[in-house]
C-alpha cells in the first residue's frame, strides 16, 4: 500500500514564478513521489500534476490601479483557496513571488499554526523596509534567489536560505555567439550592439528614445556596428519601429514571432548590450555582455523613490558585486552622449572589458546553486520541523 504523501499549498502569480514552480515540483517529488499540489498554478506547474483552483491570469496584472479595481475580487480568491486548504488539510503553503497577494494567504495560514514557505524575497532590502516585520509574521522560511538578500533577513533574524538562481543553473557558463548568430541569421564576424530599451509601454516612451539616440550616434562613429532590437511581442515592436523611424537609427528588430527567448538570443549574439534596468541586466551578465545600464522615470516618480529606495546601485550585477561592475546612467546622466561613450569604451578598451567579464563569470558560479534542489531541500526541513518550534518566534501575535 503506497503511503500519502504531503500536500503543498502553492500559489505562483505570473509565468517567471510559474518556471520556478514547476522545477520545485519536480524536486519535491523526488523526496515524495506521492506528495499532491494545490493553488493557483500556470500551464508549467499544471503538467507537474498541480491543481490550479483559479487560472493564474486573475493574479498576473496587479499594477497599483488594477489591484484597487479588484480588491473584492482577489479577497474572494483568496477566502476561496483558504477554505480548500483548510478541506485539504494542505501540510505547507508555498507562495511563489507575487508578495502583495501571497504574504496575507501565509500571514493567515501562520495564524492557524501552518507552516509557509514564501519563495522568491520581496524587495524589502531596497525599499519599504519595515515590511520585515510582516514577513517576518508571515512566513517560517524566506528562499533567496540572491546572496545580499539572505543577509539582510540575517540581520533581521529571519529565517532565509540562499537557494541561487535557477537562470544561473540553466546558462552555460560559457556563451556561445557564433550559435546565437547564426540563429538570428547574423553575421559572426560583425560587431552587434543590442538594443534593449524594455518590455513595458512606458519603458519605450522614456528609454527608448535615449537608447536610440546613443546607437544612432554610434552608428554615425562608426559605420560598421550593427544594430539589433528585441521585442517581446507586435503591440511592442510597433512602438519601437515607431521609435526608431524618428531616431534616424538603422537596426534590425527582432520579435517573439521567433519564440519566446527573443530578448536573450539578441543579447547572446551581441558584443555590448544598451538596456534598461531590470531582470534583463541579471541574464545579460550571465552571457557574460558588456552592458551600459539606463534608466529615466517621471520626474515626480524618480524624487518618490529616490526618498524610497534605500540601495548604491539599481543594476543586479552591481548589486552582487557591491561596485560599480557596470555603468549605470540614471536620470539626467541617461544622455545619449553619456550612453554611447559609456558603449565605446566597453569596445574600445579591452582590458576594461575583460576584467569586468572575469567577475561576470565568478559572480555566475555564485549564483549557481542547483536552485530547484535546494529550495526543495529546504521546504523538507521547514515540513519536518514540529510546527511547535517552527511558530513559536515568529508567530503572529
Amino acid at each position: 500500500m503506497t503511503t500519502a504523501g504531503p500536500v503543498f499549498g502553492i500559489v505562483a502569480g505570473e509565468i517567471s514564478g510559474d518556471t520556478l514552480g514547476a522545477g520545485l515540483m519536480r524536486a519535491l517529488k523526488l523526496h515524495y513521489p506521492t506528495a499532491r499540489f494545490v493553488g493557483i498554478c500556470g500551464p508549467q506547474m499544471q503538467a507537474e500534476g498541480g491543481v490550479s483552483l483559479v487560472p493564474m491570469e486573475r493574479l498576473s496584472v496587479m499594477g497599483l490601479v488594477e489591484v484597487l479595481g479588484r480588491l473584492q475580487e482577489l479577497f474572494g480568491v483568496r477566502d476561496q483557496l483558504l477554505a480548500r486548504f483548510e478541506q485539504e488539510k494542505i501540510s505547507l503553503f508555498i507562495g511563489i513571488d507575487a508578495p502583495d497577494f501571497n504574504l496575507r494567504v501565509e500571514e493567515k495560514l501562520r495564524e492557524k499554526g501552518l507552516r509557509t514557505v514564501h519563495y522568491v524575497s520581496p524587495s524589502v532590502w531596497a525599499w519599504r523596509q519595515g515590511r520585515i516585520k510582516g514577513i517576518a509574521r508571515a512566513v517560517n522560511m524566506v528562499l533567496c534567489l540572491l546572496p545580499f538578500e539572505k543577509q539582510f533577513y540575517d540581520r533581521h533574524d529571519v529565517p532565509a536560505v540562499f537557494v541561487g538562481h535557477p537562470l544561473a543553473d540553466a546558462l552555460p557558463l560559457e556563451n556561445d555567439r557564433a550559435a546565437a548568430c547564426s540563429a538570428l541569421g547574423l553575421r559572426d564576424d560583425l560587431t552587434h550592439v543590442a538594443v534593449l530599451p524594455g518590455s513595458r509601454g512606458g519603458e519605450i516612451r522614456y528609454i527608448a528614445p535615449r537608447l536610440f539616440a546613443a546607437a544612432s550616434q554610434m552608428q554615425q562613429a562608426e559605420p560598421s556596428l550593427r544594430f539589433i532590437i528585441p521585442a517581446v511581442n507586435a503591440r511592442r515592436r510597433r512602438e519601437i519601429e515607431q521609435v526608431l523611424r524618428s531616431s534616424g537609427l538603422r537596426a534590425q528588430v527582432f520579435d517573439d514571432s521567433r519564440g519566446p527567448g527573443v530578448g536573450r538570443d539578441v543579447m547572446a549574439a551581441s558584443d555590448v548590450v544598451l538596456l534598461a534596468s531590470g531582470t534583463a541586466t541579471l541574464e545579460a551578465m550571465l552571457l557574460k555582455k558588456p552592458m551600459v545600464v539606463a534608466y529615466r522615470l517621471h520626474w515626480l516618480t524618480y524624487m518618490i523613490a529616490r526618498l524610497l529606495v534605500r540601495i548604491p546601485f539599481v543594476s543586479l550585477p552591481n548589486l552582487l558585486a557591491g561596485k560599480m561592475l557596470v555603468p549605470e546612467l540614471i536620470q539626467q546622466a541617461a544622455t545619449p552622449a553619456n550612453i554611447a561613450a559609456a558603449a565605446f569604451k566597453w569596445l574600445r578598451e579591452p582590458d576594461y572589458r575583460d576584467e569586468r567579464v572575469r567577475q561576470f563569470y565568478a559572480l555566475h558560479q555564485q549564483l549557481r546553486q542547483n536552485a530547484d534542489a535546494t529550495a526543495a531541500a529546504a521546504v523538507v526541513q521547514v515540513l519536518q520541523t514540529p510546527a511547535d518550534d517552527s511558530t513559536s518566534s515568529h508567530a503572529a501575535p
